[in-house]
């Protein structure tokens, strides 16, 4: 899987695909742990393409904050809309990944 990144300072931005959901989330994981990996532990995944979201999809999410704060760093949200940030508000996950509305301020929160 190809994803779009970007590094402002030591923050990595991540673009998540149009769906999020469990065809495509192991891919997504695994492609952003290699990055993770290489010394990006501040994360902000723009998803204001996504679309979709599933089960899969929400666990992906807590994968990569997890593997985040393994190493220091943190996961935020950036640029979700409404259906998305409903999903995050019913399953809590809002109380556990900082959401905001775009990516400068995402960004600039590390700082």
């Amino acid at each position: 899987m190809q994803i779009t990144t970007e590094v402002f300072g030591k923050v990595l931005v991540a673009h998540t695909p149009d769906e999020l959901t469990d065809d495509t989330s192991g891919d997504f994981v695994h492609a952003l742990s290699d990055a993770i990996n290489e010394q990006h532990y501040q994360v902000v995944l723009q998803m204001d393409r996504s679309d979709l979201l599933d089960s899969a999809g929400l666990t992906a999410l807590l994968d990569l904050q997890d593997l985040t704060r393994e190493h220091g760093g943190n996961l935020k949200i950036s640029g979700l809309e409404e259906p998305g940030k409903k999903i995050l508000e019913m399953t809590r996950l809002d109380q556990r990944i900082d959401i905001f509305d775009s990516v400068i301020e995402a960004v600039s929160s590390f700082q």
